[in-house]
């Protein structure tokens, strides 16, 4: 999973955001707990750019993006009560539910290697 905030957000809240993701796919998207691979980007203002009413939102400058790749396989319903649950876990941090933006990208099993040159799925 890649986070990616501006760097007005604070680096601890980066991470408190990094574990409220990880919360969500485990309790929505049956992701083992310690399936944990984030990538956490802080950058320059400039560095996003995000339409501010782009999807019938009202963004601000504190958007947060959440690209996750996972298995192939979920339902349309899992993913909706996905993006959900992150959404309320991140406003529980103070984050405005219109700045949360959630991509995923799906995967076939075979397109993963945990480490040693091995096809850990395949």
């Amino acid at each position: 999973m890649k986070i990616y905030i501006r760097k007005n957000i604070a680096e601890r809240s980066l991470h408190a955001i990094s574990n409220a993701v990880h919360e969500a796919l485990v309790a929505q998207a049956n992701v083992p707990a310690d399936d944990r691979f984030h990538i956490l980007h802080r950058l320059d203002r400039d560095d996003i750019v995000a339409h501010p009413t782009y999807g019938g939102v009202e963004r601000s400058e504190e958007i947060v993006i959440v690209e996750i790749t996972l298995n192939t396989g979920r339902t349309v319903e899992v993913k909706k009560n996905l993006y959900a649950d992150i959404a309320k876990r991140l406003q529980a941090l103070g984050v405005r539910p219109d700045d949360v933006v959630v991509s995923l990208i799906e995967v076939t099993k075979e397109n993963w290697s945990f480490g040693g040159g091995r096809a850990t799925y395949a």
